[in-house]
């Protein structure tokens, strides 16, 4: 499904999502990764909802979101509750979803200017 036909300017973008892969602006990613306005944090060493807890906090922290978009791949899949009170004891909000509604909803908060990162889980290889 393509999600965006122009570029949009002043931040980095979804382009496409399928089962396997998220396009970031040209660029397509097959493992899980941190996208930030400005920034891709790749490599992201994650492959189910199931495994984040506290110890992933601070990293995605490190970026200084407002907000923290979960995508959980095909599906929407709730990680720990540690993980997700480790935001919120901070004051970040946190909401969870699949991969493409992740990448709506990042591409309209960014678009807005709002200091949003999103999480892409991808089964990677």
């Amino acid at each position: 499904m393509d999600l965006s036909l122009d570029r949009p300017d002043g931040f980095l973008f979804v382009r496409r999502v399928t089962p396997t892969t998220v396009t970031v602006v040209d660029r397509p990613l097959s493992r899980s990764f941190v996208l930030a306005p400005d920034r891709v944090v790749e490599s992201w060493p994650v492959t189910s909802a199931l495994e984040l807890d506290e110890s992933h906090v601070a990293g995605m922290l490190e970026l200084k979101p407002e907000l923290v978009l979960l995508g959980t791949g095909e599906r929407q899949q709730f990680p720990q509750a540690s993980f997700l009170a480790g935001f919120l004891r901070r004051g970040v909000g946190i909401e969870v979803m699949d991969n493409a509604a992740a990448a709506r909803t990042y591409g309209l908060l960014a678009a807005e200017g709002r200091r949003v990162i999103a999480a892409f889980i991808l089964p990677g290889k």
